[in-house]
């Protein structure tokens, strides 16, 4: 008991679990109940996709795969890490989990900003979302977060050359001419099937899966006590009349953002009534955006995990950017 009172995801979660059970005899309490069990059914099945991926990694992924393509001081590193987030069908806290993950792997910090970025709102699944929601327009936000990712990882790469930012002590080296398709046919020709194998290649998952939860779980189920609480107790049209098509609404949207944003798959349909109500598709962008690049989830994370100037020059380097971005599709579309 004394050891589960010093783990802060124990507490998060006890705390959460009184609120609801508390909420059956404190009729103010029903809101927040709803929207809790409302996030926790929209993500659970995100986090747990994350963790389980980052468990996969742990086990099957080398580090040195990792390192030569993500921790190169080449170019080529970030749009690998961008192509490679637009891949990955997770919302940003399924994500946290995968981005450090790459970076107990050797990623370089500069290529998990940018996966990080990525990934969220420039994925396949939100892509189709997208679209399906604003039509051709939901493509210039898909562009516009891609955009926003790339440059922030250059951006990065030259923080970290200026020693402005941490650089990852996970990187290995890795020998001149090493190749990545080799070496995986090697380890697949030597690889024995069997119940044994398969038994030893679950415990090691679930090995790496646990231990990255150990990191992850805890600022996530912050995040979402605190996105509850926003969620629940701030009026809908409160939205509808401070965000619109100006750079007053952008600001007001920006700082919402900030402690609503919970999941991708569940902020897209929030963006497309914002967009709907106010014509204003820049707000739409940086509401969306904003969850990760001022959201105290990831920044949290990085802090803990990957450096804590790294943290902080996230918001600096992205807030310009996604309220600049926001600004000209305003001008554009509005």
């Amino acid at each position: 008991m004394a050891k589960g009172l010093k783990n802060k995801l124990f507490l998060i979660a006890v705390f959460s679990a009184l609120l609801v059970l508390t909420s059956f005899f404190v009729p103010a309490l029903i809101p927040l109940r709803k929207t809790l069990l409302l996030y926790l059914k929209t993500i659970w099945w995100a986090v747990a996709l994350g963790l389980l991926l980052g468990g996969v990694i742990d086990y099957y992924i080398p580090r040195e795969y990792i390192s030569k393509i993500l921790a190169s001081k080449r170019t080529s590193s970030i749009f690998n890490a961008v192509f490679l987030g637009f891949l990955m069908s997770a919302c940003s806290h399924g994500i946290l989990a995968l981005s450090i993950q790459l970076h107990k792997k050797g990623a370089s910090n500069p290529a998990v900003v940018s996966f990080l970025l990525a990934s969220p709102w420039a994925n396949l699944t939100i892509t189709v979302m997208l679209a399906a929601f604003f039509g051709l327009k939901g493509l210039f936000i898909i562009l516009a977060a891609l955009l926003v990712a790339i440059n922030t990882g250059f951006i990065f790469m030259f923080l970290e050359k200026k020693g402005l930012i941490e650089s990852n002590k996970n990187i290995v080296a890795v020998a001149e001419g090493f190749s990545i398709i080799s070496d995986l046919r090697r380890r697949i020709k030597n690889y024995v099937f069997g119940f044994n194998t398969l038994i030893a290649d679950l415990e090691g998952i679930v090995r790496g899966a646990i231990a990255l939860s150990d990191m992850v779980l805890w600022w996530i189920a912050l995040g979402i006590l605190i996105a509850s609480v926003a969620g629940a107790y701030i009026p809908v049209h409160f939205f509808h009349r401070f965000m619109g098509p100006t750079l007053a609404g952008l600001l007001v949207t920006l700082v919402l953002a900030t402690v609503i944003e919970v999941c991708s798959e569940g902020s897209s349909p929030l963006a497309f009534e914002i967009y709907r109500q106010t014509g204003a598709l820049g707000n739409s962008f940086v509401f969306l955006m904003a969850g990760v690049v001022t959201d105290y989830t990831e920044i949290g994370l990085l802090w803990a995990n990957v450096g804590r100037r790294t943290a902080l020059w996230l918001p600096v380097v992205c807030v310009p950017q996604v309220l600049l971005l926001g600004y000209f599709m305003n001008l554009i579309f509005s």
